[in-house]
């Protein structure tokens, strides 16, 4: 099946021809399917833009109301008929809102994942398996090295500090979108109910999140607290403002920092983080390769990331693959 004439890499993405939209493009489009609400991904300026509610919230709140000249919300399973194709988002577990697109044609079925994971997550619908015959995959963590623990026990060792050090504050980087919410989140479900202070970056979107059902506990801003009312407390912050002049006010704080690239000891002592919690919305090596085992696809494309390593063990596998080559992806800009 040569996919290419239908599905193909092009300047501004991932083109479908046969509907005549891209996926998460990079550029303003005519017509977008957006998999979820991070800025690598979902970008202002589309004419028609089609996305789950909760990542169209995401982006009004990111980018104002007029994101898009049309958003078009689709619920989980909803499908809409896009030139040839029929189109239906389903869970990817990454963050609130995330989807894969399945896009049904005369070729077949192709799924394009965007960024998934397959671990539990209180504050996102859980991965969903699609069976398909081309499935394109991230591979952020496409390496053998990258095994995530559990991230409840992760959290775990957040506590266990707190515990350690009840008179210093225990400063936590974790993405504005999805992270963020992930940690706080499990902070509760360990048994955490002081208030947790937020610098102001983290504000809207944890507010977001509130508005959209999702319980987060009490919420400080954390220029409303003074210095000394902050020992043993948990302040996240966007892990840029971990090194920065924002940082000093705390004194001698404990810092963490919540990423799946904090398996890689280099990383944290580069960042200076001296509580490094592996903590990551993407899937690990294990799950990327589970994940199209089951998906039974015949072909598999791989995009930002790894892509050679996952390439590599499809084709040792007997499963035809490629990288995609996008440039334009990965981790979000949390300074923008």
């Amino acid at each position: 099946m040569a996919w290419e004439r239908h599905l193909r890499p092009e300047r501004g993405g991932l083109f479908c021809a046969d509907g005549g939209f891209f996926v998460d493009p990079t550029r303003p489009v005519d017509k977008a399917i957006i998999t979820h609400g991070h800025s690598d991904h979902a970008r202002a300026g589309h004419g028609t833009v089609y996305a789950t509610p909760e990542t169209l919230a995401v982006m009004a709140a990111r980018y104002g109301a007029n994101f898009a000249e049309v958003a078009h919300p689709l619920g989980y399973g909803e499908t809409v008929d896009l030139g040839a194709t029929r189109v239906s988002l389903h869970p990817a577990g990454h963050v609130l809102g995330s989807a894969q697109v399945r896009i049904e044609m005369a070729a077949g079925v192709a799924v394009v994942s965007g960024d998934y994971k397959r671990q539990e997550d209180p504050t996102c619908a859980p991965f969903e398996l699609l069976a398909c015959d081309l499935f394109v995959t991230e591979a952020t963590f496409a390496l053998p090295v990258f095994r995530h623990p559990d991230a409840a026990g992760e959290i775990a060792k957040l506590r266990q500090s707190l515990a350690l050090f009840p008179d210093r504050p225990h400063l936590v980087g974790a993405y504005s979108l999805g992270k963020a919410q992930r940690v706080i989140a499990l902070l509760r479900a360990g048994g955490h109910d002081r208030p947790i202070y937020l610098h102001g970056a983290l504000e809207k979107l944890c507010t977001l999140y509130e508005t959209l059902g999702v319980a987060l506990g009490p919420l400080v801003p954390v220029k409303d607290a003074a210095k000394e009312e902050l020992g043993g407390e948990v302040v996240m912050c966007p892990p840029s403002a971990l090194s920065d002049l924002w940082s000093r006010r705390f004194g001698d704080p404990v810092t963490a920092f919540a990423s799946g690239w904090m398996r890689v000891r280099a990383r944290a002592r580069q960042r200076g983080v001296e509580l490094p919690l592996i903590v990551s919305d993407h899937g690990d090596w294990e799950d990327l390769c589970t994940t199209i085992v089951e998906t039974g696809a015949r072909e598999v494309w791989v995009t930002h990331g790894q892509e050679d390593a996952l390439v590599h063990w499809c084709e040792t596998n007997g499963i035809r693959a490629k990288p995609l080559r996008l440039v334009g992806y990965g981790e979000e800009d949390e300074a923008a």
